[in-house]
């Protein structure tokens, strides 16, 4: 199974190894998609989780009680085909492929199935024609 989660790091607590506590105490893999983390400064990280159901919920128990907030809103990756003039600096950015080229006509494609919705597309798009539908209707977060 597994489960995107935003994690927010207060100031006290990014010094912790959250990742290899993860590993080792809950056998559960963390693949990091986002990170703003700095010393003595709060910060945010966009992980995926890995693992059976049980010991998620269990390594997801922990980390509040690490004291880091965490965010389970899902949500999907939205583009507005009607603003973006396809310049292509998203396809750029994008990890997994999932911004790309139609090669005859040149236009952007998406393909929502390959998207890790890790938002590094959004804070790039220069057009704001990029946003993170969450799940709640009509409930946009620009970054």
């Amino acid at each position: 199974m597994k489960r995107r989660l935003t994690l927010h790091f207060p100031r006290e607590a990014v010094h912790q190894p959250i990742t290899y506590r993860l590993a080792v105490d809950f056998d559960v893999a963390a693949k990091i998609l986002r990170a703003q983390i700095a010393p003595n400064q709060s910060g945010t990280m966009v992980v995926e989780l890995s693992g059976d159901i049980d010991e998620l919920a269990a390594a997801e128990h922990w980390l509040e009680g690490q004291g880091l907030g965490i965010n389970r809103a899902p949500g999907q990756i939205q583009v507005d085909p009607a603003r973006c003039v396809d310049c292509g600096i998203c396809s750029s950015v994008c990890p997994s492929g999932a911004l790309g080229f139609d090669a005859p006509s040149w236009q952007l494609q998406f393909d929502a199935q390959r998207c890790l919705v890790c938002e590094q597309c959004i804070p790039s798009c220069p057009l704001d024609a990029i946003a993170l539908v969450l799940d709640q209707p009509t409930v946009m977060k620009k970054l």
